[in-house]
């Protein structure tokens, strides 16, 4: 018989818990203790479950017959409402900011801890505070490109770009992870304004580079921050590579150094040879940094490099402003002698760079490509 309010209001709590049922599998669970719990009872893919629906009075009697109506629609349509109910747990469980941390751990191993540092601090500070409490699921592109348009409005188109880019590949791993059905971030394809290139402040004119050299000469900082100015232009890495190298790294014998994938913008082993010049820089600093493991330490700790300005500081100090040279400016002035010179394949010069190949043709190449030439370019 169909329950009624009377009959729930004059049921009295009992030593035992008492079941007032109503139908449809709906019923009343009366506690020892007063409180008054909804509950429908079903039966999904041969098993009986179980789903609470609320407390009385909080939800009335009508309430608790329409939740049940609407249960057993998705029963008939064959949906399990407890699984449905646990798929909007998950939802609610997991934020924007949860699974972000998720994929950044799951990266952490591949990254450099540099790079781990960037992609975290840019998170924290861009989309974190806005939407990094909002479950995953919930997020639409019209919210996360609410969140861009501010950043990109005060300058900072690049980083705007990059944090779309960064929420892409949360939602990727989210999509992977069953978090969420798609990806959001891509709809945004086109609706920032587009980035301006940024080049490197270099010296390229014979004279100027010949100046800097002699500048550089003169440096009176540091003996690992002076050698790291000193081989910068016989290398042509980027300054993160030059500056974590490891004397392991290094052959004398050889003459080549070996710069690891994992340090490499292109995830490619990239073998530098080293000239006279060069390998006479490098075992002057061997006789000061040599026991330790990392060629040019931070003077603070021996674990560490010199920091990623440091070589841009140690320039400034010589009197260059950040608009006339840079650290990463080295590579530009190599690219532009040699190129100009007319001596080399230009294929030598771009493999040396380590610059990533435009063509599936000339995209073949192994990091001992054109070594001959090479070897001769770089003395």
């Amino acid at each position: 018989m169909p329950l009624t309010d009377t009959a729930m209001r004059n049921t009295k709590p009992s030593a035992k818990p008492q079941k007032l049922f109503d139908a449809g599998g709906l019923f009343m669970l009366v506690a020892a203790n007063g409180g008054r719990w909804w509950h429908l009872k079903y039966r999904f893919g041969g098993k009986e479950k179980l789903l609470s629906l609320g407390t009385y009075p909080e939800v009335s009697l009508k309430d608790a017959r329409d939740k049940r109506d609407a249960l057993r629609k998705q029963i008939a349509a064959k949906i399990d409402p407890s699984d449905v109910r646990r798929d909007e747990k998950a939802a609610r469980e997991y934020t924007f900011e949860v699974v972000a941390r998720l994929y950044i751990a799951a990266r952490s191993k591949k990254w450099s801890r540099r790079t781990l540092e960037l992609v975290t601090s840019r998170l924290e500070k861009g989309l974190f505070p806005k939407i990094g409490k909002r479950p995953i699921r919930l997020i639409l592109a019209r919210e996360l490109l609410r969140v861009l348009e501010p950043i990109q409005a005060r300058g900072a188109v690049e980083t705007a770009h990059r944090l779309r880019q960064d929420a892409s590949l949360i939602f990727c791993f989210a999509l992977a992870q069953g978090y969420v059905d798609r990806d959001p971030a891509a709809d945004l394809r086109g609706s920032l304004d587009e980035r301006t290139t940024k080049h490197h402040a270099a010296i390229t004119d014979a004279r100027e580079i010949g100046a800097l050299l002699r500048a550089i000469g003169g440096y009176t900082g540091e003996p690992a921050v002076l050698a790291a100015l000193r081989l910068a232009p016989h290398v042509f890495l980027r300054p993160g590579e030059l500056r974590a190298a490891e004397w392991s790294e290094i052959d004398f014998d050889a003459a080549e150094w070996r710069v690891p994938a994992n340090r490499m913008k292109l995830k490619e082993t990239h073998l530098v040879p080293l000239s006279r010049q060069a390998l006479r820089i490098s075992a002057e600093l061997r006789a000061i940094t040599g026991k330790r493991r990392l060629v040019f330490p931070s003077i603070r700790t021996a674990e560490r490099p010199i920091s990623e300005n440091t070589v841009n500081a140690a320039l400034h100090r010589l009197g260059y402003t950040k608009e006339q040279m840079t650290g990463h400016g080295f590579r530009s002035m190599a690219s532009t002698r040699l190129n100009e010179s007319q001596k080399w394949h230009r294929d030598a010069i771009e493999r040396q760079l380590a610059h990533g190949e435009r063509d599936k043709v000339r995209a073949s190449y192994n990091y001992a490509e054109h070594l001959t030439e090479r070897r001769k370019m770089m003395q």
